[in-house]
């Protein structure tokens, strides 16, 4: 016969259960009061799938100690104003678009009159204002082949501008205006002091004016960026651009805008940018300290005043292996240096003795392989009126002369 025994295990685990019943009763309360406490925090971080608002009392105000009821939004307003939105305000009026403006014959009129047509649109930085009149610093690529030129404010105001003048190799012009409507300059900063991985704010007309005033973000990603250039088209470099690189994103329009710091200094002119399919987040910009010295020599005279020699030469990396054995006879020391192809007449070459076919190896006794070493060190250590020493080889001798260098006009 079966038999109920009160000591069997199902009995104990009933006994159990019953002294787990008033904790779980507390534990229940306690958190349905942690839940009322925590519900505004709920509320602010958009956890909760309804509305709560915290309702107003007679005067229109909000009773803070009243407890969250209904079903009506509250509206938060937030502070956006930061240091970035602070110096682009600052900024902005005083980058400008800079139209190229081009005649064209027209032959359906009659006299076939000309007029002028827009040929291209770029940046520029009003840098510099004095006695009504302001100056604008944009790139010679904007302004090249322009019959006239227009200033676009950043009101959209349009001012005819005259071009003082520019520079091939820094790709720097100046433009002439009048200061009547200019509300900014901007101010000059350094850019020897740069720091890779610092803020960079680019501003300017990105496509055209249509978005004019535009405003990227990024940092400085490299100093000193060495960038060859070719000038003529024949393929061969003819100048290598010392740039800042920059994330900050660079396109077409953009040419002669601004890049600034994080305090609203001008530290660069934005110049170029590698437009390929497969690079991104890469553009130049001519720093503000190497550009200042020829925007102040353009200003005085209009043009750079550069030192001349008067040769075309060539590296001898480009000359044939036979004509260098051939022709050229040099001795097996020589592994590098500038082949002049032609010389000017009357020039400071010619008038020093040098010919065709020699090799100049040594500039005042540094070293010298290419065109662009020839123009580094012209450009950058001479003036005109002064000597040169140039060590050359003619049919395998070495010789030393002394050229007097003239000014390239």
């Amino acid at each position: 016969m079966g038999y109920y025994d009160d000591h069997s295990p199902a009995s104990q685990s009933q006994k159990n259960k019953k002294r787990w019943v008033m904790p779980t009763i507390v534990g229940g309360i306690l958190g349905a009061v942690l839940v009322l406490l925590a519900l505004p925090a709920l509320v602010q971080t958009d956890l909760l799938p309804y509305d709560i608002t915290i309702p107003e009392d007679e005067s229109g105000l909000v009773d803070e100690d009243q407890n969250l009821t209904g079903n009506t939004t509250r509206s938060v307003q937030v502070d956006v104003t930061t240091q970035v939105t602070e110096v682009v305000e600052k900024v902005t009026p005083s980058v400008v678009g800079v139209v190229n403006l081009q005649s064209q014959q027209n032959f359906w009129e009659q006299g076939g009159e000309s007029s002028s047509q827009e040929a291209g649109v770029g940046s520029g930085v009003i840098y510099k204002e004095e006695d009504g009149t302001a100056y604008v610093v944009t790139n010679h690529h904007v302004i090249e082949g322009a019959n006239e030129i227009e200033v676009v404010l950043s009101d959209e105001t349009r001012v005819p501008a005259e071009l003082v003048g520019s520079d091939l190799f820094t790709d720097l012009a100046v433009l002439r205006m009048s200061g009547e409507q200019v509300e900014h300059v901007a101010e000059i900063g350094s850019s020897d002091n740069l720091k890779v991985g610092e803020p960079a704010i680019a501003i300017g007309n990105p496509l055209g004016l249509r978005f004019s005033g535009s405003v990227t973000k990024g940092v400085i990603s490299g100093k000193q960026r060495a960038i060859p250039q070719d000038f003529n088209g024949d393929g061969l470099e003819d100048w290598q651009a010392e740039v800042i690189q920059t994330d900050a994103a660079i396109n077409p329009g953009n040419s002669g805008g601004a890049l600034i710091n994080i305090e609203g200094q001008l530290i660069g002119i934005n110049s170029m940018k590698i437009a390929q399919s497969a690079v991104e987040g890469i553009g130049f910009s001519i720093p503000i300290d190497s550009a200042v010295p020829i925007i102040n020599e353009l200003e005085q005279f209009g043009q750079v005043n550069r030192p001349y020699i008067g040769i075309e030469a060539y590296g001898l990396n480009e000359v044939p292996m036979s004509e260098w054995n051939n022709t050229l006879n040099l001795p097996e020391e020589v592994e590098g240096g500038l082949y002049i192809r032609s010389i000017r007449q009357m020039s400071p070459a010619a008038k020093a003795g040098l010919e065709p076919l020699d090799v100049i190896t040594e500039l005042d006794g540094q070293p010298v392989e290419n065109i662009i070493d020839l123009r580094k060190y012209l450009y950058e250590e001479k003036d005109a009126g002064e000597e040169l020493e140039v060590t050359y080889y003619r049919n395998g001798e070495q010789n030393t002369v002394t050229v007097t260098l003239g000014s390239q006009q």
